[in-house]
């Protein structure tokens, strides 16, 4: 049995950190992870991620799911849950935050911008990493929940939804000064060439999906985890609720019933 490697996001946008995982690591088992019933997780509260991911793990274990990394494709997820989360599993937990630093190191007018959701943008996390990265580069925060339905959207029906991109980006209103701008929710690298062509190509993107698949490599080496050259089993999706435009093969679950609720 090769190397396990779960890709979960609220969403269909962890499938661009999936992407740069598996062309990275090609001979791993992959499964990704939708809970597209409580999407965008931007407009959820840090209680309630929480608890969709003691979800989540409950579902591996019952299921028997012999996970041996789970990838947290999700910034808000990330940001809100991370720390918590890892003190209720024995698997390999890798998060993906907002790329502040890289981004920071190679800002030319020393102004850069986080476009991420508003909790990702609001949460504790994303404050530290700017007071500890930021290296004396202004870091503005421009939040969307509407460009991750866009995201979406596009995936699904191969579709940019023109005008209402055209007025997401310009209620955000970034600063005629700001020459990169951090992608800080992995749906938004799915935008990129719609972001690229708004700004004429004169903004820098940079978000985290080679930074993780750089992480899972590292874990396989280390804990020395097994990769299988045949038998590979083909990549199988689970999602929470129906999929519009369904262009998937996907196993409809249920995660957190049995989850009792408290505060963590």
């Amino acid at each position: 049995m090769s190397v396990h490697i779960m890709v979960f996001d609220s969403g269909i946008g962890g499938t661009t950190v999936l992407e740069q995982i598996q062309a990275l690591i090609p001979n791993a088992d992959y499964s990704y992870f939708m809970d597209n019933a409580f999407l965008p997780y931007g407009a959820q509260t840090s209680q309630t991620i929480i608890q969709r991911l003691l979800g989540l793990l409950h579902f591996i274990d019952t299921h028997a799911l012999h996970v041996d990394i789970l990838v947290i494709a999700c910034n808000t997820a990330s940001t809100s849950a991370l720390d918590v989360i890892r003190h209720y599993t024995s698997i390999e937990v890798v998060g993906v935050v907002p790329a502040i630093k890289p981004a920071c190191a190679i800002s030319n007018t020393k102004h850069i911008g986080l476009l991420a959701t508003p909790a990702t943008t609001k949460s504790k996390y994303t404050e530290t990493l700017i007071l500890t990265h930021s290296q004396g580069t202004k870091v503005s925060l421009y939040a969307s929940t509407k460009l991750v339905e866009i995201a979406e959207t596009l995936f699904h029906s191969k579709k940019l939804l023109k005008a209402e991109f055209n007025e997401a980006m310009a209620e955000l209103a970034i600063a005629d000064d700001i020459d990169v701008l951090v992608l800080g929710c992995t749906h938004f690298p799915l935008l990129a060439h719609a972001i690229n062509n708004y700004y004429d190509k004169r903004v820098k993107l940079i978000d985290s999906g080679r930074a993780i698949a750089n992480r899972v490599s590292s874990i396989i080496t280390t804990q020395q985890l097994n990769l299988v050259t045949d038998k590979k089993k083909p990549l199988h999706y689970y999602a929470t609720a129906p999929i519009s435009h369904q262009q998937l093969s996907v196993e409809l679950v249920t995660l957190i019933d049995q989850i009792p609720h408290g505060n963590y």
